[in-house]
């Protein structure tokens, strides 16, 4: 478990210089000339571009965000005692899962159930991982699980 703590911090660190380098969490870049027709790019295709530019930028600012949320929760469940267990069925989690990605917060099967289902994955909150979706919803998709 030690060495598990170990890659997680490591790969928690390594997430937060990325997101430091791509300008943490800011949600608007501030450009000169990127907004109505101000723009004092030689052509419209250079305008488009520094847009395309920006948004791959917040695309993947939001990504590495959401990675050192998921290194963090996962660091709590384990200071909690209850890493390698599963956040929908409180399954254990496959070794070979942990593995790979040491993060991960749901069991194969789990995980399947709510990709079909099209649901979203648990959402993070501080120390815990939380559900957004009432008895109603949970009871129905697990009526629907077990149909499938």
């Amino acid at each position: 478990m030690d060495d598990t703590r170990t890659r997680l911090d490591q790969d928690l660190k390594t997430a937060v210089s990325r997101l430091r380098q791509l300008g943490g969490a800011v949600a608007v870049e501030e450009r000169p000339g990127t907004i109505e027709s101000t723009c004092p790019f030689a052509d419209e295709v250079d305008g488009i571009q520094a847009s395309e530019s920006r948004e791959i930028g917040f695309a993947t600012r939001e990504l590495v965000l959401e990675r050192v949320n998921r290194l963090s929760a996962a660091l709590d469940r384990m200071n909690e005692g209850e890493y390698g267990t599963c956040v929908e069925c409180n399954e254990p989690i496959s070794p070979a899962r942990l593995q790979v990605m040491p993060e991960v917060q749901t069991c194969v099967r789990c995980q399947d159930r709510l990709e079909r289902l099209g649901q979203p994955r648990p959402m993070i909150y501080g120390n815990g991982v939380r559900q957004q979706r009432n008895r109603r919803a949970g009871r129905a998709a697990e009526r629907e699980w077990h149909r499938l």
